[in-house]
Parts: structure tokens; C-alpha cells; sequence
């Protein structure tokens, strides 16, 4: 998505933000439809989702990147219209089955319990799984931590 919208809101939030980089990072949207898209965008606009995960396999199947500490990020609501920007202040790629109730509770979903974000991911990567390989308890994750620092 490069349009001039994009630009735009890029250009506010570098005047907002001085810190930014010059480029505009490719946008993406948290989950895999739109009405997910806009719950787990409200969550990191009221503050209470600061850090996200990602399953390894499908970021190499997708041929990105993996993110990095310092790494600013355009996040898109549900109609993909850019509405934050994000910064990454940690990164750590562990087996789902370590993932920690830290993690788990500062992803901001549902009771915010290791249990239910065990139940909510492992149906998620099942269904919406990108690389082609069986979700199970070693997959590799990425742990990813942010900071809210623009938002229209």
C-alpha cells in the first residue's frame, strides 16, 4: 500500500515524531481480518496491547524480516487506512510452548492469561498459518515488544 493517504500520514507523523525514519515502512494490520484488525488496533490506541507474536516459519515463508529493536512500523485498521505508527523495543524468538505469561499478558487479549493466549494463537496459526508446516508446541516465536508513539 503506497498511496498518497499513506504519505501523508507518514509526513504527520514524522512532524509529530522527529525520531522517525525517512522511509515509510511497509504497513501492516495486526490479525487475519478486518474486524480483527480493529479490536487489536483499539487495544494498542488504549495502551493495553504493547507487544505482539509472530510465527517465525511464516515471516521466513513470507520473505521478511524479522523484527528489530528500533524498527517503526505503520499499523492499518481494518479497511487499511494507516492509523499508528509503532516502534519495536524488543524482540525475542522462543518455542510457543516458552512463551511467558508476561508476553501472553502484555499482548493485551482476552483475560490476558498464558492460557488463553496459548488457545487463541495455536487456533489462530492453524487456521491462518502462512508456511505450509503443522502448528505444534516447538514452532519458533517471535516475541515482539513495542511503544505506541504516534496515532490518528
Amino acid at each position: 500500500m503506497r498511496s498518497s493517504k499513506l504519505e501523508n500520514f507518514w509526513s504527520d507523523a514524522q512532524e509529530a515524531v522527529p525520531a522517525l525514519p525517512a522511509q515509510v515502512p511497509e504497513p501492516w494490520a495486526f490479525g487475519a481480518t478486518p474486524d480483527h484488525a480493529d479490536e487489536l488496533l483499539a487495544l494498542v490506541l488504549n495502551g493495553t496491547k504493547t507487544a505482539t507474536a509472530s510465527a517465525l516459519w511464516d515471516i521466513e515463508s513470507d520473505d521478511e524480516p524479522v523484527p528489530q529493536v528500533g524498527d517503526a512500523s505503520v499499523i492499518l485498521d481494518g479497511r487499511n487506512r494507516p492509523r499508528a505508527v509503532i516502534v519495536t523495543t524488543a524482540v525475542e524468538i522462543v518455542a510457543f510452548s516458552a512463551v511467558n505469561a508476561a508476553h501472553a499478558h502484555s499482548e493485551g487479549e482476552g483475560d490476558r492469561t498464558l492460557k488463553e493466549w496459548r488457545v487463541v494463537h495455536e487456533q489462530f496459526w492453524r487456521r491462518y498459518g502462512q508456511s505450509g508446516r503443522a502448528f505444534s508446541s516447538d514452532m519458533p516465536v517471535v516475541c515482539e515488544r513495542f511503544e505506541l508513539v504516534f496515532a490518528v
